[in-house]
C-alpha cells in the first residue's frame, strides 16, 4: 500500500441490533487508532443498519438480500434472484471502492460481500459472535484470514490457526453506571427509590416477553416496581394502546437509544440471549433473566444462556415456560438481595473488555 494513501475497510452485515451495534463498535475503534481510515458499510435493505451506520456518521450501501424462507418454498425463488443481484452490487461495491481488508459481522449482507472479496484477494476478517458458529461464517471460513471469536471451543467450526478469542465488541463502556442513575431515572421518568425491571427484547422485540407483559399489566402496575420496557418496533403500536402515556409504573418504548441511562436506572434486566446483548449485560454487571428466542439457528440462544446459567451467572427462564414463570421470577429477584448480589458479582466475572479495539488492531494487521 502506497504510504500517503488512506487504508480503506469495507464491513459488512446486520440486520439486527445485534449485529448492527458491534460493527459500528468496530469501526469507531478503527477509526481511534487512525482517524483518516475510509470506512465503508454493507447492509441489508429494509434493515436496521440502513438507519443507524448513517446515524453513527458512515457511508452504507444497501443490497436486496433477504433470508431463506423455510415456511414457504416457492418463495425462495425471489430469495435467488435478490441473492444474485446482490452478489452484482457487492462486486461493484467492491471494485470501486478497492478495500484493503473485508470484515463480515454476520447478518444476509455479509455473505455476497464476503464471497466476492475472497474471489478478489482482499483479505477477510469474520466475526463470529454466538457459541454456535452461523452456516454463512462456516462457508466464508475457508477464504477468511483471521476468525474473531467470543467463546472457548470454537475450533470444532473453524479451523484453529486462524481463531482469536477477543470477545464480542459492544456498543459503549459501561463502567459508569452509578453516577448516571440519577439522570437515567429523569431520562425515562422514573422514581428514585423504586425497583427498575429493565425489560430487552432486542431491536425487533420479543413476541413471548411482550405478550407475558402485555397479558399481567396489573402486576405490573404494582406500585412496589417500576418497568422499563423495549417492546421492539413491531410490537410497539399495539402495546402503547394498552399503556397510558404518562405517569403510573410502566414505561414503553419501541427503542432505547441511550442504552447506557437504560442500564443505570435498572435493578434487574430481563432480555434475550443474542450474543452480542450478553457481552453488554456481563459488562454491566447487573442481575438477569434470560429468556432465549427458540425461532434462531441450531438454538443458539439457549446455548449462548447456558454458558451463563451453569456460572450461576444468570437466571434463565425458557421461552416455553415464560407465561408461567417468568414475571414470578422478575418479581422474586427484585427482592431478594442475596441472590442478586451473587448473580451481579458472578456476569461481572465473564466480561471481556476492549473486543472492539482487539479486532481493531487484527484488521490492521491484515492490511499491513
Amino acid at each position: 500500500m502506497n504510504r500517503q494513501e488512506h487504508k480503506r475497510v469495507i464491513i459488512s452485515g446486520g440486520g439486527t441490533g445485534g449485529h448492527v451495534f458491534p460493527a459500528i463498535s468496530i469501526a469507531n475503534a478503527l477509526r481511534r487508532i487512525d482517524r483518516d481510515i475510509d470506512i465503508l458499510f454493507v447492509g441489508a435493505l429494509g434493515k436496521l443498519e440502513m438507519e443507524k451506520v448513517p446515524a453513527a456518521g458512515y457511508r452504507i450501501v444497501g443490497l436486496p438480500v433477504a433470508g431463506i424462507d423455510r415456511k414457504n418454498p416457492f418463495r425462495n425463488i425471489l430469495v435467488f434472484f435478490r441473492l444474485m443481484k446482490s452478489l452484482r452490487i457487492a462486486g461493484k461495491t467492491l471494485r470501486e471502492f478497492r478495500p484493503h481488508a473485508a470484515v463480515g459481522v454476520g447478518g444476509y449482507a455479509s455473505g455476497p460481500v464476503l464471497r466476492k472479496a475472497g474471489k478478489m484477494n482482499i483479505p477477510i476478517l469474520i466475526q463470529e459472535q454466538n457459541s454456535y458458529a452461523g452456516v454463512t461464517n462456516r462457508l466464508l471460513a475457508r477464504k477468511a484470514s483471521v476468525i474473531c471469536v467470543a467463546y472457548d471451543g470454537m475450533e470444532k467450526y473453524f479451523p484453529s490457526g486462524k481463531i482469536i478469542k477477543t470477545g464480542n465488541p459492544v456498543r459503549q463502556n459501561f463502567d459508569d453506571l452509578k453516577a448516571k442513575q440519577e439522570e437515567a431515572l429523569g431520562f425515562f421518568g422514573l422514581e428514585a427509590g423504586l425497583p427498575v425491571v429493565l425489560v430487552l427484547g432486542g431491536s425487533l422485540g420479543a413476541g413471548t416477553i411482550n405478550r407475558c407483559l402485555s397479558e399481567n399489566l396489573e402486576t405490573l402496575k404494582r406500585p412496589d416496581c417500576q418497568w422499563l420496557w423495549q417492546t421492539g418496533r413491531y410490537y410497539y403500536d399495539g402495546i402503547r394502546k394498552l399503556v397510558p402515556e404518562e405517569g403510573g409504573t410502566i414505561s414503553v418504548h419501541s427503542f432505547i437509544d441511550r442504552m447506557d441511562l437504560a442500564f443505570a436506572a435498572a435493578t434487574i434486566i430481563i432480555s434475550r440471549a443474542g450474543a452480542g446483548t450478553i457481552s453488554e449485560l456481563c459488562l454491566v454487571g447487573k442481575p438477569v433473566i434470560l429468556v432465549p428466542s427458540p425461532n434462531v439457528a441450531e438454538d443458539h440462544q439457549t446455548k449462548n444462556a447456558m454458558a451463563l446459567g451453569e456460572r450461576n451467572a444468570a437466571v434463565v427462564v425458557p421461552d416455553s415456560g415464560a407465561a408461567e414463570f417468568l414475571l414470578p421470577e422478575a418479581l422474586k429477584l427484585v427482592s431478594d438481595e442475596e441472590r442478586k448480589v451473587t448473580l451481579s458479582r458472578n456476569i461481572a466475572n465473564m466480561a471481556e473488555r476492549d473486543a472492539d479495539a482487539r479486532i481493531a488492531a487484527e484488521i490492521l494487521k491484515l492490511i499491513k
